[in-house]
């Protein structure tokens, strides 16, 4: 079985003590787990993706707006990985086996060529890791489930500001979708 860790939303803007929507403490505390994860990964030289979100400033019509402050603005220092995340990519980033993606809605499935680069190299099991739990980490769960691959979420490498939503999510990626939570 080929294995594809997606490392989802990991950015200054989504972790910073001073990031435009962060999670703070929780997704800090994960940067240990998601760094060392991430590392192992691209050691054992399985395909790591960075799904990224990107926005344009004040875009009208895209639905975050609404919801959000912006947030990961393309052009700025939000969209940097964050902590020591940032440093493992910048050493590996030219390897074939690294991807970074830009994404555009919760999902990373959702307008972008995800499926088709894991599809290409056969792989047949998705981990997850990032932020937010109860967000992009469970859409792109979801979305991976309706396109029939095995799901695994790394518990401790994965945070959300709101700990409900992130409880919540945990116990639905196993009762609802078959995933491994470990």
């Amino acid at each position: 079985m080929k294995k594809a860790l997606i490392n989802i939303d990991y950015t200054v803007d989504f972790v910073a003590e001073h990031g435009a929507l962060t999670c703070g403490e929780p997704g800090q505390a994960i940067e240990e787990a998601i760094t060392s994860l991430t590392k192992k990964f691209i050691e054992e030289d399985h395909f790591v993706v960075f799904a990224i979100d990107a926005h344009q400033k004040e875009d009208p019509f895209h639905p975050e707006t609404k919801l959000f402050p912006p947030h990961n603005i393309i052009g700025t220092k939000g969209r940097d990985l964050y902590g020591s995340l940032n440093t493992l990519y910048e050493n590996n980033k030219e390897k074939e086996s690294v991807y970074w993606m830009d994404k555009t809605r919760y999902s990373a499935f959702a307008g972008t060529d995800l499926e088709l680069k894991l599809r290409e190299r056969g792989i047949t099991e998705v981990h997850l890791a990032g932020v937010c739990t109860d967000i992009c980490i469970l859409h792109t769960a979801v979305e991976a489930y309706n396109k029939g691959f095995d799901i695994v979420v790394h518990k401790q490498a994965v945070a959300s500001f709101n700990p409900i939503g992130h409880d919540w999510a945990l116990q639905h990626f196993t009762s609802s979708l078959g995933a491994k939570v470990i």
